[in-house]
């Protein structure tokens, strides 16, 4: 069964280019044109991607990304959010919500269909990955459910934030640049700024409470996770 995408955006024209060029490439594709209209496909159907529009006649995207993220059963949709918006402000609240990446308008297509495969590869099971011990002091990671659990209490992560939790927990004790991470965890090497890392590593820390000390910051290098809960 070919995957499906949400798209959220009230211009007709560019809904209709996305949903032609990325049907092509064998997605299943959805349409909504308001908040009002997406909330109903998301509470009627599941979705593998979201393409969402900041700016839309009935509210802002930033207020449905919220929702979604909130959600414990729709948190792991991945949503990339579309807009016309080029503050750096708009971008680092948009992935302190959740969002997985960010396209500014006008953008390519081509460009937001290889962010698509890499947003949705990010949170593909690899069954031939050798699996290391996922259990480090009060935390622990269940990496076929993709539950974690920090003193047995259950914390809520993005499929994003999961990722880069399991990046740094598997590779304790060694320093991750930024430019690593953005390669090896976000999946492509593109115009994004290394803020983009400490936005996500920054509420990380925040939901893993008082794991989140482990995560440490290297200072003009990057981060790496300590190598014992001592």
């Amino acid at each position: 069964m070919s995957q499906k995408i949400l798209i959220i955006e009230d211009e007709p024209d560019i809904r209709k280019t996305l949903e032609y060029n990325i049907s092509r490439e064998g997605y299943h594709v959805v349409g909504a044109s308001s908040l009002l209209e997406a909330k109903s496909q998301i509470e009627s159907d599941s979705f593998s991607l979201i393409l969402l529009d900041l700016m839309l006649p009935d509210g802002s995207g930033l207020d449905l990304c919220r929702e979604i993220k909130s959600d414990k059963e729709k948190s792991s949709v991945p949503i990339i959010i579309l807009t016309a918006k080029d503050d750096e402000v708009d971008k680092v609240v948009g992935f302190e919500l959740g969002a997985d990446d960010y396209v500014t308008k006008p953008f390519s297509v081509r460009e937001l269909i290889l962010r698509m495969k890499a947003v949705l590869k990010r949170g593909e099971k690899k069954s031939d990955n050798v699996e290391v011990q996922r259990q480090f002091g009060q935390l622990s990671i269940d990496t076929e459910s993709h539950e974690v659990f920090v003193d047995n209490n259950e914390i809520t992560l993005t499929a994003l934030e999961f990722k880069l939790l399991c990046q740094l927990v598997d590779r304790r004790g060694r320093v991750q640049s930024r430019d690593q991470l953005l390669s090896d965890v976000w999946g492509y090497s593109a115009e994004v700024t290394t803020r983009t890392v400490d936005t996500h590593i920054k509420r990380l820390r925040e939901k893993l409470g008082s794991m989140g000390k482990y995560v440490q910051t290297i200072r003009g290098v990057g981060y790496k996770f300590t190598r014992t809960p001592d």
